[in-house]
């Protein structure tokens, strides 16, 4: 019996165990984690924004917050691990060491007498003559009568004084920390220990192994499914405009999953009837374009019109019936744009360089789904490149405020920007009859806007210029800077109804050829990440250069230092072309703001290699940069942007400055769509 009650106790302790050595540090682990979440707001501030209550913190909303699997979970498993403790504490209080007295009844040192007549008295209550229970008879042999053993006879009370036991010294007992009815392997029991076995050694393993193949067939590892993946592949084409972007966007297979009811028809109808200006028909043709609409896959008809709602700013005319589908759209639709974007940039080419035109389309895409702007509205209208696009998406503004007061008076985006705040406000009451409320709103949302800036250099790695067949190393800072101080921020976006990180692309490419030979997507959220690239590039960069210790290690601080102020490190490869002059361009592109993207010219010459292998003097004419006029400047190439995006038309510019040759480029902007270097107008 005392081996069983041993095992049974020992089995919930090894439980208990297992379950601490992994709750406890996890549990841990995720408290520090938020703890040391950052309490500052980086959610725009501006009414539309509070109002909409994408950033609220209700109670449900905190509840639903808590309440996901994994801290369910963790909940769980911390309530079965209380409950543990209880049980094993319960067991140990009632498995007692053996005490003669205690069992008895009697106090130490109690007489002879006294512990005959207790033994007579528990007799009569527990002696198998007098009560038949099997119970009541293991418990008098085993405890009454060793008790009164140890107390009266010489030889049992000598053994229990020396070792604690009436029968005298007892061996060392091991136990397994499982039932003891699993290890009674003779009888019934002895199946259930081997299918738990089996199942728990080789029917779990394999069960999780299946669930994970079956997931991993069917979904990448962002959580889109292969078959999307081949539609984009296929239907990408490098003339793809971006109006037809969309067309393509909307075949994912995630869509095709959504249900299209039999009371769809109605409600699709009327949406119909709401976007039918944004679906590009031919009016001349107007019937027979209708017909061939409908004609398409519902899936596709019914996504495309939910997409179009939400450009439209259309989302109250959505019936109730169609507003999960509607949310279920919009959620899937960066990390889809995201793909789609990918299969733009992959290498097509057999320089293996990706697709330009379709890369910027994707990203316009994003934008205007993120911001709720209409496509055509990115058409240049009014003197500017940009269209009424970049003023849609501050709060208050409408395309009625804006014919009716801004083209008189303020041209471009930029110009809005450069205002005073005290002229913006003089400007948004009398021109646009704003209140001071909303003017305050607009404010806010300015000061939540990124200021991009751009340096970038390429070269060959320890090597004086560039020669055909080098492997070129680009070095490229993105630094932003916003009115309100924050490095990263939540765009505002108070017509998407999920939050969305701001991501930025990088995009070194030959707008004339249509190529895009570098690519990288660069996020300003994880600091740790990026102080990490930056250390190691610097440290990489200075290596054999006969730079000391001291030096390099101040180097590295001051590229740490420029990461904690707001600034990006991206640092890529790639083969140099053959010889020749290339006028490229990087583009950094934003998916969350339109007006606030930038891109910088960048001229890069490559010798053609010599037979010895070795290279000679400057390989480039070396432009300069010219700053507050300090220095002369030499004559450069001017560089142009062949690239027109259907809804944003570049003027074109003349600069001086911003150009280096052998692909050295500074470039400075502002959260405006205009760039000093050439050809750097921002692609709305």
């Amino acid at each position: 019996m005392a081996a069983t009650e041993e095992n049974n106790s020992l089995f919930p302790i090894f439980i208990l165990t297992i379950m601490a050595l992994s709750l406890v540090p996890y549990t841990i682990h995720r408290v520090l984690l938020a703890a040391s979440k950052k309490t500052k707001s980086t959610h725009c501030p501006c009414s539309i924004c509070s109002h909409s209550g994408k950033y609220r913190k209700s109670i449900l909303k905190r509840i639903s917050n808590f309440s996901t699997w994994s801290n369910m979970t963790v909940l769980l498993l911390w309530v079965a691990m209380g409950f543990l403790i209880y049980y094993v504490n319960h067991i140990s209080r009632e498995v007692q060491p053996f005490e003669p007295f205690g069992i008895l009844g009697l106090v130490p040192g109690a007489s002879e007498s006294e512990i005959k007549k207790a033994y007579r008295k528990l007799s009569i209550q527990y002696h198998p003559d007098k009560n038949p229970d099997p119970e009541a008879h293991k418990y008098f042999v085993e405890f009454i009568s060793k008790a009164y053993q140890a107390l009266t006879d010489p030889v049992s009370r000598e053994n229990f004084e020396k070792y604690g036991h009436p029968d005298g010294r007892q061996g060392l007992q091991m136990g397994i920390a499982l039932p003891q009815f699993l290890l009674n392997i003779d009888g019934a029991s002895g199946g259930i220990l081997l299918l738990g076995i089996v199942g728990v050694c080789i029917l779990l393993p394999l069960l999780m192994a299946v669930i994970y193949l079956s997931k991993s067939a069917k979904y990448t590892g962002n959580y889109v499914m292969h078959q999307t993946l081949s539609t984009y592949y296929y239907l990408m084409k490098p003339s793809l405009a971006p109006s037809k972007v969309l067309d393509v966007f909307i075949k994912a297979a995630e869509y095709m999953e959504i249900p299209v009811r039999r009371s769809d028809g109605e409600p699709l109808q009327r949406l119909f009837t709401i976007v039918r200006s944004e679906l590009n028909l031919d009016m001349k043709n107007i019937r027979q374009e209708q017909a061939k609409f409908w004609k398409r896959h519902p899936c596709h008809v019914k996504t495309e019109l939910l997409i179009l709602a939400q450009l439209t700013r259309e989302s109250a005319a959505v019936p109730s019936g169609l507003q999960g589908d509607f949310r279920h759209v919009l959620q899937l639709a960066p990390r889809l744009l995201e793909e789609l974007m990918k299969m733009a940039i992959i290498p097509r080419t057999p320089e293996g360089h990706g697709w330009l035109r379709p890369a910027i389309g994707v990203l316009e895409l994003t934008q205007s789904i993120i911001q709720a702007v209409p496509l055509s509205e990115r058409k240049a209208a009014g003197g500017s490149s940009e269209g009424n696009a970049p003023f849609l998406q501050l709060p208050h503004f409408s395309e009625a405020v804006i014919k009716k007061s801004f083209r008189k008076k303020v041209r471009t985006f930029q110009e809005f920007q450069e205002m005073s705040p005290q002229e913006r406000s003089e400007f948004l009451t009398q021109a646009a009859g704003f209140s001071d409320s909303e003017v305050c709103d607009v404010e806010s949302v300015l000061k939540m806007m990124p200021c991009v800036a751009v340096e970038v250099t390429c070269e060959t790695e320890g090597e004086d210029g560039i020669q055909d067949g080098d492997i070129v190393t680009m070095h490229a800072w993105v630094t932003i800077k916003r009115g309100n101080g924050l490095v990263s921020a939540l765009p505002h976006c108070p017509y998407f109804p999920f939050q969305k990180e701001e991501n930025y692309w990088l995009l070194l490419a030959d707008p004339v050829s249509n190529g895009v030979w570098v690519s990288q997507k660069v996020s300003f959220s994880d600091e740790a990440a990026a102080l990490a690239v930056a250390t190691k590039a610097t440290q990489e960069a200075l290596e054999g250069s006969g730079i000391g210790p001291r030096e390099v290690n101040a180097q590295v601080r001051a590229a740490a230092e420029r990461v904690k102020s707001g600034a990006r490190l991206v640092v890529t490869k790639f083969q140099a072309p053959s010889e020749g002059t290339y006028n490229l361009m990087l583009f950094c592109m934003c998916d969350s703001w339109i007006g606030c993207d930038k891109k910088v010219g960048v001229r890069m010459k490559v010798l053609k290699r010599s037979r010895a292998g070795t290279r000679g003097g400057v390989v480039a004419e070396e432009g300069q940069v010219v700053e507050d006029g300090g220095e002369e400047e030499e004559e450069e190439e001017e560089v142009y942007d062949d690239y027109e995006s259907e809804y944003s038309d570049d003027e074109e510019e003349k600069s001086k400055d911003k150009v280096q040759a052998n692909g050295h480029v500074r470039g400075k902007g502002g959260a405006s769509s205009s760039s000093s270097g050439e050809g750097s107008d921002s692609e709305g």
